[in-house]
């Protein structure tokens, strides 16, 4: 393989995040955020997170709210109305240790 530019590479890395993203959103709406946090350590909320965290980087300001409505597609409220489930017990403790070991701080969501 050639060596990628770094242009490319920031267009690849981009086309596999729009595909993590319609993967999570279009295709596997069934897999709850609870469940990926608890599994890999992150979850859509992440993600819509780190797109905030990368727009402040670059001195845009947006909202944690913005920034959902701008991942989800959606007010994050729609969202979860239309395709969260209620957790169980064992889900709620699995997360707050999943929650403390990769974001560090308590859940405001």
């Amino acid at each position: 393989m050639d060596q990628i530019d770094a242009k490319t590479m920031i267009e690849l890395e981009a086309a596999a995040f729009r595909t993590l993203r319609a993967h999570l959103m279009e295709k596997r709406t069934d897999v709850q955020n609870i469940d990926m946090m608890n599994l890999a350590g992150f979850c859509r909320n992440c993600l819509s997170r780190w797109v905030q965290e990368a727009a402040h980087e670059r001195g845009i300001e947006m909202s944690k709210d913005e920034a959902r409505e701008l991942y989800y597609g959606m007010p994050y409220e729609d969202w979860k109305a239309q395709s969260q489930t209620e957790a169980s017990a064992e889900q709620h403790a699995a997360f707050k240790t999943a929650f403390a070991e990769n974001v560090g701080e308590a859940d405001k969501s």
